[in-house]
């Protein structure tokens, strides 16, 4: 699937091929922190079809496992847009709510990191809803 998207400002834009089929969350407290969140909704894109417009600003985190990853986003408004692996990255796990047709790829098919997930995000079903504040 052909996606597109960008930051919040509209500084860094992107291109990308993605697999619906690998979309994830991530529940670990890193992505919890990194988003100010309770979890990240990740797709992963092949390096091969990713096509960035604007230079992100990056941050190398090690993670738990002592894996170093990339993480990438706009200098100017602080929107998440990727991470990747260090050297010779093969793929993108692009931030889902940076693109376009997000409302396209449909439910996640895995979740990571459990342990570290807040209790409540099992709940969310329940919470009442309003279409706008």
């Amino acid at each position: 699937m052909k996606v597109d998207g960008a930051c919040h400002c509209g500084r860094i834009r992107f291109e990308a091929e993605v697999d619906p089929e690998a979309v994830g969350v991530c529940h670990c407290t890193d992505c919890q922190n990194l988003t100010g969140s309770a979890l990240r909704a990740n797709v992963q894109a092949p390096a091969a079809g990713f096509v960035l417009h604007g230079e992100p600003k990056t941050y190398l985190k090690t993670a738990e496992s002592g894996r170093k990853r990339v993480h990438a986003f706009c200098p100017e408004c602080g929107t998440p847009i990727y991470a990747t692996s260090v050297e010779t990255p093969t793929s993108y796990s692009l931030r889902i709510g940076t693109l376009r047709q997000r409302a396209q790829l449909g439910q996640p098919k895995l979740q990571l990191w459990t342990r570290s997930a807040l209790p409540w995000v099992y709940e969310l079903a329940s919470v009442p809803k309003r279409d706008k504040q």
